[in-house]
């Protein structure tokens, strides 16, 4: 199993060369100019901090240092779903020990309302009680155990009404946090009617906690100018910066964000780091003193929000082949108590119900349900995963009505260039061309025939036969995911490029670094326009102050955008250092031939053979400097060509897809559930990799998380709405246990990016998770084979032993399975 754990330059260049020779070209593809071999961008270089990370040096927010005098902020959160508050009585809490000062919502100076989006997010309840968890005040006091012992003595009495917990039932009574968004291509109702076979079926998909190593943390500091500047673990400092001056009612500018690192994020701290700001923020300022909050792992993940749990539905016609003619499919985003991303969330669902398969005549139907949790917020992949979910359920029931292999009916189905029925099959149900149709059957052929499919597929079937309690399952299952924004105006960023007289390069961008690798591909493109070796470029802490107006670090748009805007302002800097260079130096020693210089290997280098002129960088710089020369640049870039009308449910959302696909192989013990993961190929797409061994590293952990979410990672909920997996104890994320002993991962090679990305790369942030739906297919094309493949049991997810037991029950008593298993409240 190839892993990150030995970050050593020795390992990082194996790697380089494995994927070399996976291409068949030697090391690393073609890795022969002297920028890569800097370890500009296309190289494998280890993260920038590595070495931080593995030794502890690495500052988190809970290690900034602060004043002896900083204040500690504890949280009084309610103990009931939904109610009205009637009495909070907080005279014991500020006469405790310790105590500095206690805020409510009516010490707000500003705004009360904190939502992200669309309103609905109050920094503290004022009447309504919309969640167990919901911030009903916040205590500061000299130590974080004085204001914890505090928060236990608030008199809090609540009007406590019925709790809506079943996002079904809601979207029943339309009680939803944004209104219903509706696709469709062609005439699906005709397409069921004309069809030879029509199926149904429904699933839940279990939502997920983000389990970020480091919780919820700011800390944030008054400054003189009536203004705070905010330490924060946060995916989206610009955001934050506006919420925050919003809350105390001054200027954004007077607000400073800045973010070196975070302990982890998965889309958690998208918009949910904020309010801890803001809290922090008003009593910074309340007081003159500097603040600190983090969250305990218990109150982090009850006060905030989960991946989406989502009920899927579907109804499709298909043919003797088992191709799909269209049909209806339903999915409802559970939200919780308020809007928060969901709008967003449920249409990417919308977007990615297809995976990579064509419709054909389809209706898509999104619906937002309103529930009393806490808001669900942004989680890898953004509820593409639990749009996919339902197209791979629908295409494993076909194959085991037709009889055929689930691959053969995956191959049929994929986007292909044809037309039916008025349907271009090249064409989603959104209207988007999908491209590279090539690349994505190449990388499906390419990975049945590296994994042996064909041959497992008949060692499955022989174990299978002749053992009738451990069943082993085989499954294939590819990836199309969407690449950008869905909200148009977020397809931005900029960044800060500056270069020193002693020729050193620091560049700041509006990406926020999250332990994924974006800064250190960011420094690799600076290094490679600019022809230096990559520890000549450094980067700095993201700050509000230095590139304004920032998108969030999300939508797997990281590298794509913020590197383009360090390539943007490394490309305007060169050219003015040229322009420089042909009047400077050519004045002097012969003339320099301004069109054919390039800044490589250290060293401006004009002109070729006997002419050509050679230039060290740093004497390049310091002549610059003299003569006056600006060494400092911004850098812009805005996606192009994407668009989406919501009135016409039609448009391009995406700038282009990463496609990838995993074969797994799991053991299932059928009498008491248990099972484990044998083996697992994977080959994913991404173009030409900025950075082959973090891209791997994202690959390896982007399908353990998704495996994750569809086995082991269940979250409970008790009656009355209280979360019950609220830790380590309860909630299990995968372990090294867990793992396959067999674990082949391969970046596709020979398929640059089809659009202008960053070097032809693509986006690799998201698009692994989904791979993690191979072994939920591996696991029910396992219990299939108790029924000799004649039906494909309902498993939702997570597929924990308990639900696998369930579905080998049901499957043995052979009764419906589509009614045997229901999704818990």
């Amino acid at each position: 199993m190839r892993t990150l754990t030995d970050i050593s330059p020795a390992s990082v260049k194996a790697r380089a060369d494995q994927q070399g020779r996976n291409k068949g070209d030697g090391p690393l593809a073609r890795e022969v100019s002297d920028v890569t071999r800097q370890g500009a961008a296309g190289a494998s270089r280890a993260h920038e901090s590595a070495i931080k990370h593995v030794t502890g040096r690495a500052a988190y927010i809970d290690d900034l240092q602060a004043p002896a005098d900083t204040l500690h902020v504890a949280l009084g959160l309610s103990p009931v779903a939904h109610g009205r508050l009637t009495r909070l009585d907080l005279e014991k809490v500020k006469a405790a020990p310790g105590v500095v000062d206690v805020i409510t919502i009516v010490d707000v100076p500003g705004h009360t309302d904190i939502g992200p989006v669309f309103p609905g997010d109050p920094i503290f309840a004022d009447d309504e009680i919309s969640y167990v968890g919901q911030c009903l005040f916040a205590v500061a006091a000299d130590s974080h155990q004085a204001a914890r012992r505090a928060v236990s003595l608030a008199e809090i009495e609540i009007d406590e009404q019925p709790a809506s917990l079943d996002p079904v039932a809601a979207a029943e009574r339309e009680e939803f946090v944004r209104p219903t968004h509706v696709q469709h291509s062609g005439d699906w109702q005709a397409a069921l009617s004309g069809a030879a076979h029509v199926i149904e079926s429904e699933q839940f998909v279990g939502g997920q906690e983000h389990f970020y190593l480091e919780g919820q943390a700011c800390l944030v500091q008054p400054t003189e100018d009536e203004g705070v500047i905010v330490h924060t673990s946060n995916q989206h400092p610009s955001e934050t910066q506006k919420l925050v001056a919003e809350v105390l009612d001054i200027p954004f500018h007077a607000v400073t964000v800045e973010m070196r690192r975070m302990g982890g994020g998965f889309g958690g701290k998208e918009t949910q780091a904020s309010p801890w700001a803001c809290i922090a923020a008003i009593i910074a300022r309340r007081t003159g003193r500097t603040t600190r909050v983090r969250l305990p792992r218990a109150e982090d993940m009850r006060a905030t929000g989960k991946r989406h749990p989502f009920h899927n539905r579907y109804t499709l016609g298909f043919d003797a082949q088992g191709v799909l003619q269209g049909g209806d499919i339903t999915v409802i985003g559970d939200c919780g108590y308020s809007p928060d991303l969901s709008e967003a969330i449920v249409d990417r669902a919308m977007f990615h119900a297809d995976n990579a398969y064509s419709l054909g005549r389809a209706r898509v139907t999104g619906h937002r349900a309103r529930t009393h949790t806490a808001s669900n917020t942004a989680f890898r992949g953004f509820g593409g995963p639990q749009g996919m979910m339902i197209i791979e359920a629908a295409l494993d029931d076909i194959a085991r009505r037709l009889g055929e292999d689930p691959l053969t009916i995956r191959k049929r189905n994929l986007y292909r260039a044809a037309e039916e029925h008025g349907i271009k099959r090249d064409v989603t149900h959104y209207g988007q061309p999908v491209e590279q149709l090539g690349l994505l059957h190449d990388l499906i052929a390419q990975l049945e025939q590296s994994s042996d499919y064909w041959a497992r597929r008949e060692a499955v079937a022989a174990h299978n036969a002749r053992n009738p309690i451990i069943k082993k399952g085989l499954a294939l299952t590819p990836v199309k995911f969407g690449i950008s924004f869905t909200a148009k105006h977020l397809n931005q960023a900029g960044a800060l490029l500056h270069v020193y007289t002693d020729g050193s390069v620091m560049i700041n961008h509006g990406g926020t670094e999250m332990g994924q690798g974006l800064h250190t591909k960011v420094c690799q493109v600076v290094a490679r326009e600019l022809g230096l070796d990559l520890e000549q470029v450094r980067i700095t802490a993201t700050r509000t102050d230095k590139v304004p107006n920032t998108s969030p670090t999300a939508a797997s748009s990281g590298a794509d955008l913020n590197g383009q805007a360090a390539r943007d302002a490394s490309l305007k800097l060169k050219e003015r250092l040229f322009d420089f260079a042909a009047e400077h130096f050519g004045a002097d020693r012969g003339g320099l031939d301004r069109e054919g210089m390039r800044l490589e290997g250290g060293e401006l280098i004009a002109g070729s053979g006997e002419a050509e002129r050679r230039i060290a960088w740093g004497e390049l710089v310091q002549a610059a400097y003299l003569s006056r020369i600006s060494l400092s640049e911004k850098g812009f870039y805005s996606t192009p060509l994407i668009h989406y009308d919501r009135e016409t449910a039609k448009g391009r959302p995406f700038y282009y897809y990463a496609f990838g696909a995993a074969v797994a192989e799991v053991s299932v013990d059928t009498l008491s559930g248990e099972y484990q993961v044998d083996r697992v190929d994977i080959l994913h797409d991404v173009g030409d990799s900025l950075n082959p061994a973090i891209d791997i590293g994202q690959v390896e952990g982007g399908f353990i998380q998704g495996m994750g979410w569809l086995t082991s990672e269940e979250l409970k909920w008790n009656d009355a709405g209280r979360l019950i997996s609220d830790g380590p104890a309860t909630y299990k994320i995968p372990a090294f246990g867990d793992l396959s002993p067999l674990f082949n991962v391969a970046l596709m090679q020979g398929h640059p990016n089809s659009q202008a990305s960053i070097y032809r790369s693509k986006a690799v942030g998201e698009p692994p998770f989904m791979l993690g739906m191979s072994v939920w297919s591996a696991l029910r094309d396992a219990l299939s084979s108790l029924v000799d493949y004649r039906l494909c049991p309902r498993l939702d997810t997570p597929a924990t032993p308990e639900r696998v037991l369930m579905a080998a029950e049901a499957l043995r008593q052979g009764a419906d399975t589509r009614e045997t298993q229901h999704a818990p409240a």
